[in-house]
């Protein structure tokens, strides 16, 4: 009996790669989850979801995220 996971749709790739990016933004700033959420208006719990993939959020909340960062969009999108 196999235990190999199916690979993971292009859709969990892009929120994982979306999540890691402003994970690594955030850390390269100096901002945490708690002051992301604080200057968004949103909780904790979502920045940290949003972060680890396991969000869709809003091309809206993106843009929020990356002004609050003081970011362009692109940054968070870009898959290089």
């Amino acid at each position: 009996m196999s235990t190999k996971k199916a690979p993971a749709s292009p859709k969990v790739r892009r929120l994982g790669l979306l999540g890691a990016n402003i994970q690594e933004q955030c850390r390269r700033i100096g901002l945490t989850q708690q002051d992301l959420a604080d200057a968004m208006g949103l909780g904790v719990a979502y920045i940290s979801l949003i972060e680890r993939g396991g969000r869709n959020p809003p091309i809206e909340t993106v843009v929020t995220i990356a002004k609050a960062m003081g970011v362009p969009v692109a940054r968070h999108v870009d898959d290089g």
